[in-house]
């Protein structure tokens, strides 16, 4: 009887460590990168990337961190990647009817969109256009447009400058006070241009004498 107890002491021992260890794993599969972040779908990665866009959810769930000050998840938050958003505005805006060729800039803060198109009606052109960038960016952008195809080489100068520099911001902000010469589409809504401008950043591109 004494050697039986021992044995089933020996086994008790021996799952509770089995469990331990694998908690612990559990604990680390949940997110390698992020303790705090918990992902039901794929407990490999922070989110993943194997999923298929076209018919699978995204979920990720995040539990604040127990310590303070813990800047860690602020620093690994994704920034915007200009180049894919500007690969998308283009890609979905040559797809609407009569745009037949499409160039897309991305800045820190606008989205200048020059294309070719055969409408004969450049207004609603320039709507879809424009609502179609406008689905894609963060809404604090503001998106210009313009069917003038001389502005697809004018918005193409600045696909390798720096947003930190200067003298290139000024360039840009001349360039679109050109491109607001053509059609912008119907405004957002009440409170913002068409354009996606506030009422206290209306038509900060353009000159004074045009604001008037």
């Amino acid at each position: 009887m004494k050697k039986y107890l021992i044995y089933c002491g020996m086994l008790t021992m021996v799952a509770l460590s089995g469990c331990q260890a694998g908690g612990e794993t559990d604990n680390e599969a949940l997110s390698p990168n992020n303790p705090n972040a918990i992902n039901v779908a794929d407990h490999n990665d922070l989110y993943n990337k194997e999923k298929d866009n076209d018919t699978d959810y995204g979920y990720v769930r995040y539990q604040k961190s127990p310590v303070a000050n813990d800047t860690e998840k602020a620093q690994n938050i994704a920034t915007l990647d200009r180049e894919e958003a500007a690969d998308s505005i283009s890609k979905l805006s040559s797809a609407i009817p009569n745009v037949n060729d499409v160039a897309t800039l991305v800045t820190d803060e606008d989205v200048l969109i020059a294309y070719k198109t055969d409408t004969k009606d450049r207004n609603a052109t320039a709507d879809q256009v424009k609502r179609t960038a406008m689905s894609i960016m963060p809404r604090y952008y503001h998106v210009y447009v313009s069917d003038n195809p001389q502005h697809i080489q004018d918005i193409e100068r600045f696909s390798e400058a720096n947003t930190k520099d200067k003298s290139v911001e000024e360039s840009i902000h001349l360039t679109i006070k050109e491109m607001l010469k053509s059609p912008q589409g119907r405004k957002m809504n009440d409170g913002e241009n068409a354009n996606g401008e506030g009422k206290n950043e209306l038509n900060e591109h353009v000159t004074d004498e045009k604001m008037k």
